[in-house]
């Protein structure tokens, strides 16, 4: 059995015991799988937290307070290496000198938490309902056990299953996110490394195609990206951009207000994986850019200097792009931006007073 392998089965096995531990137990089970001095960096408000036994206090004793008879669902499970030399930034004006990420082997994820939400979390209302927390996950793997995690939940999408919708409507249509067409997400074999390096391939070259512009919408529609997406492709981004449906959607509803709003936008990746045909790229952050362009989310031009962490997960079918996957933290983007979600849903909520 080769390491990929091993690394999937044993952070697959691992994840599953701490979501199904109870707040009480659950240390145990993260200092069986994570490194004392292990970092964590998730979405906001939790962001960076550093060793094992405050990932235990910060993250996980809250959520499973919150979320008692919490599971795993996982739709996507990946692993492989990366060497941290590959790709470089781009802008608008081509490619830019990147910083230098270090590499390593990596095990991915994408797919909810399923619990009853029965105690308050984040500061969002508990309803006494199912709630599904959508995540992303890409964990570094160092001799058998997790040294770094990057975890995006989808906090927005939360808020929305809550009952609250505190910004602009979403011009994509937001739903559950669904498992790979040919369900066959959960990679439990030794893939076929060419086949991994050429599905690689197809993704960083549509990023290169995305970098180029500005682009007017008939050339997004018809320019550089068109070779690189399926006919059928789907895009499911996070709340607030929501699911998209073919490169009209998806020109539509997310790519022609998201390049307007951030005209000098440039992507670096923190990692870079493929497992057969699926594969995983990101960081924290991935995109830094300035708010300087049109109105997004509903919000008019800033002028601040952002920094997006983002991660796309990719099913790569006949050649193209035919399905991507988009954990994003919208609430820290909208953070930078002076809006603060979960104090709008704190006054909403309860009439306490947003500041």
């Amino acid at each position: 059995m080769g390491k990929h392998l091993q690394n999937k089965l044993r952070i697959r096995d691992g994840l599953n015991a701490i979501a199904d531990s109870s707040a009480e137990q659950v240390g145990e089970a993260l200092r069986n799988l994570y490194h004392p001095q292990a970092e964590w960096k998730g979405s906001h408000p939790i962001n960076t937290v550093s060793g094992v036994g405050d990932i235990e206090r910060t993250v996980w004793r809250p959520l499973l307070t919150s979320f008692p008879d919490l599971e795993r669902r996982d739709l996507i499970l990946i692993g492989g290496s990366y060497d941290g030399s590959r790709g470089e930034m781009h802008n608008q004006q081509g490619p830019v000198v990147r910083r230098i990420h270090e590499g390593g082997d990596y095990v991915a994820a994408l797919g909810h938490l399923a619990g009853t939400f029965v105690r308050d979390w984040l500061g969002l209302p508990a309803t006494g309902r199912t709630l599904y927390l959508r995540y992303g996950e890409v964990h570094k793997v160092v001799e058998g056990k997790i040294s770094q995690s990057v975890v995006l939940i989808d906090v927005l999408d939360a808020i929305r299953q809550a009952g609250f919708w505190p910004v602009a409507p979403s011009l994509g249509v937001e739903e559950m996110w669904p498992g790979p067409i040919h369900a066959d997400g959960i990679v439990l074999e030794e893939s076929d490394p060419a086949v991994s390096s050429a599905t690689l391939q197809v993704c960083l070259d549509m990023q290169a195609a995305l970098g180029k512009g500005p682009m007017s919408r008939d050339e997004l529609l018809n320019g550089p990206q068109k070779p690189h997406w399926h006919p059928k492709m789907m895009y499911y981004a996070g709340a607030g951009i929501g699911t998209c449906r073919g490169l009209p959607g998806f020109v539509d509803h997310h790519q022609v207000p998201f390049r307007v709003s951030f005209p000098d936008r440039m992507g670096d990746h923190e990692f870079e994986i493929a497992d057969g045909k699926y594969a995983v790229t990101g960081g924290y952050p991935c995109v830094s850019a300035t708010h300087g362009g049109g109105v997004w989310m509903g919000l008019p031009p800033t002028g601040r200097q952002l920094e997006m962490r983002v991660m796309d997960f990719y099913l790569v079918d006949e050649g193209t792009v035919r399905e991507n996957w988009l954990p994003i933290d919208i609430v820290h983007i909208l953070h930078q931006m002076d809006v603060d979600i979960l104090a709008r849903v704190r006054h909403q909520f309860g009439g306490q007073p947003y500041l």
